[in-house]
């Protein structure tokens, strides 16, 4: 793709609208992570595919704002373009915002699509250039003018989550939001995030890889009836029927702005990180800006939805022992394989298993140098060649329907050096003593985060991605509000939620270590009965004992390591096909105190 001459497209239509900069936001109209190929202007633009990251362009130039995962990746992937890397989170790198600011000219104008930024960030963002006299238009889309092979919306068919996998019905949820509504004293309620609709309404699709959502708008009014925007094609008899039962009328997805421009309703909810500033606009003085209730709610799992996280992640680890064992051999044969390889062959094995419904994100297949980009994903192009001779960093997930998985593993694949396991231990001892933290109720992620890097902060190195991230139910594999991770995240841990805990070390030019579970948060037992906390962890397989230190853990360390690796092999060996994929297994989880 020539991406300078989409550039030169857009600065032409700038020039011809009066709009000195442009601001390419890698989002959608529910400012969703994950977007769908006809919102993806940014890598049209740029070339750059990352999950994160914002485009900046001027009449000259062109800058691309993105966070650590990505610097390596993006400094990659930029180099076609020419547009250049602005790496946020150092203190020499200027927020776009400041960069505007202290760049641009009283009475020039900023342009930006206001369906694809919240209120929020549009507020932010006007108070930054106001004092010096800058204008910021929202109305401006460029996309919709200058992407002439730009992909159409989804037409996959929405699918039915059961509730019997969700434990609870779409009723049940939209009757505690109307209470919740008529609480607030609103007539209704708008609700934009994707995976806060399929949460509501128990419904899924194939919108957006890897992320089981419906594009779509909901409107919940504090009675009667309420209202999908969704593109029509994508609803078949069996979900009009479904929709019905519910109370759930359709209106295409298109006719969102002019129902809020028509409604009746006199207050509306509305989440201002999630709906869109054009949105907001036009319901005016009809708009509260309120956190939507969803959040919480779908973050803390129901105990039939925490029964499927486990059965999930069994299934899971199953097809893990499958193919780690595959990769082994083939490897062993001299079999060449490379980073696709062993995507597609995780892939595979965990299509075979009951319940599989995709993969939760592009797996992150990185050996050697490839395993210190954080969010790498192979491609034709990039995949390196797998040898003996460095380490394998896989960090994949599956969804199925009843649960979501998010696991990180790195492996040896022949001789390791002291150094390597060294390295590879620290960020291990950092994984173990987040889980096997005890904490009182009211902790909040940030509080723990320390524990997963204490022992490398001691020897003067450190990882600048967060600890973990809570996981969607056969929904999302990013997912809040809580989190691990050094800046503040105020949200208390609360049972029923979960949290991945990934702790990492990346070396550039050399190699990349992260050690992944998915943990759940559940009441602990305490001498004194009081209300504290601690974790289960639910990925279900073992750490490579080939890379651990064991004089580096402590007494404590080690038992929960061997303690965990028991529990992975009682649980999993029962479900393997072959003596030899026991053996395997019963090898890989032997314990490590003699």
């Amino acid at each position: 793709m020539n991406y300078k001459e989409n550039l030169q497209s857009l600065r032409r239509l700038m020039a011809d609208n009066h709009v000195d900069a442009a601001i390419i936001l890698h989002t959608d109209p529910h400012h969703s992570e994950y977007i769908a190929p006809h919102w993806q202007g940014r890598q049209w633009l740029s070339g750059f595919s990352g999950s994160a990251g914002h485009l900046l362009v001027t009449a000259e130039d062109a800058f691309l704002w993105t966070d650590s995962r990505y610097f390596l990746q993006a400094a990659e992937q930029l180099k076609e373009s020419g547009v250049k890397l602005m790496k946020m989170g150092l203190p020499e790198t200027p927020s776009m915002n400041e960069f505007l600011a202290s760049t641009l000219r009283p009475g020039q104008r900023v342009g930006v699509d206001g369906m694809l930024m919240s209120r929020r960030e549009a507020i932010e963002l006007a108070e930054a250039l106001s004092p010096d006299g800058i204008e910021l238009d929202t109305a401006f889309d460029p996309l919709a003018t200058i992407w002439l092979d730009r992909p159409s919306l989804s037409t996959s068919p929405i699918i039915l989550h059961d509730a019997a996998l969700a434990g609870a019905t779409a009723t049940e949820k939209l009757n505690d939001l109307r209470d919740h509504i008529t609480t607030k004293h609103a007539d209704g309620m708008l609700v934009s995030a994707l995976d806060e609709i399929a949460w509501v309404l128990n419904i899924r699709s194939r919108d957006v890889k890897c992320n089981p959502v419906v594009t779509s708008h909901l409107f919940i009014p504090h009675e009667g009836d309420a209202t999908l925007f969704v593109n029509l094609d994508k609803v078949t008899p069996e979900v009009a029927e479904y929709f019905a039962s519910i109370g759930v009328t359709t209106l295409p997805y298109n006719n969102i702005k002019k129902f809020l421009g028509e409604t009746t309703a006199n207050t509306i909810l509305a989440d201002p990180t999630t709906v869109a500033t054009t949105l907001l606009d036009i319901m005016g003085n009809k708009a509260v800006a309120a956190t939507s209730p969803i959040v919480l709610a779908k973050a803390i799992k129901n105990p039939i939805q925490n029964e499927g996280m486990r059965a999930a992640h069994i299934r899971d680890g199953v097809a893990l022992v499958k193919a780690n064992m595959e990769i082994e051999q083939r490897l062993a044969t001299g079999d060449h394989l490379t980073e696709m390889t062993v995507a597609e062959i995780l892939r595979r094995h965990r299509s075979e298993r009951e319940m599989f419904f995709d993969e939760s994100f592009d797996p992150i297949i990185g050996f050697g140098s490839n395993g210190t980009i954080v969010h790498y994903s192979p491609s034709e192009e990039s995949a390196a060649t797998i040898t003996p001779d460095n380490l394998l960093l896989m960090d994949s997930g599956a969804q199925y329907l009843d649960g979501t998985t998010d696991i990180t593993r790195t492996i040896s694949l022949g001789n390791t050096t002291p150094e390597q396991r060294h390295r590879f231990t620290l960020v291990l001892k950092g994984h173990i003593d987040v889980a096997m933290a005890v904490f009182p109720a009211g902790t909040c992620g940030t509080q723990l985060d320390i524990l997963a890097r204490q022992a490398m902060w001691r020897e003067g190195l450190n990882y600048l991605h967060g600890t973990g991230h809570g996981v969607g139910h056969f929904l999302n594999v990013h997912e809040g509000p809580h989190q691990l991770r050094m800046n503040y995240v105020p949200t208390p841990l609360q049972p029923g939620m979960n949290v991945t805990d990934e702790p990492g070390l990346y070396f550039e030019g050399q190699y990349g270590i992260r050690c992944e579970n998915v943990l759940l948060v559940q009441h602990a037992e305490t001498p004194t009965g009081a209300d504290f906390l601690c974790f289960e962890p639910l990925t279900m397989f073992p750490f490579d004992r080939r890379l651990i230190d064991t004089t580096m853990l402590s007494p404590e360390e080690i038992d929960w390591l061997d303690q965990y690796h028991a529990r992975v092999l009682r649980t999993l060996s029962p479900l393997l096909d072959t003596p030899a994929e026991r053996q395997w297994l019963a090898l890989a989880t032997s314990p490590l105190k003699k």
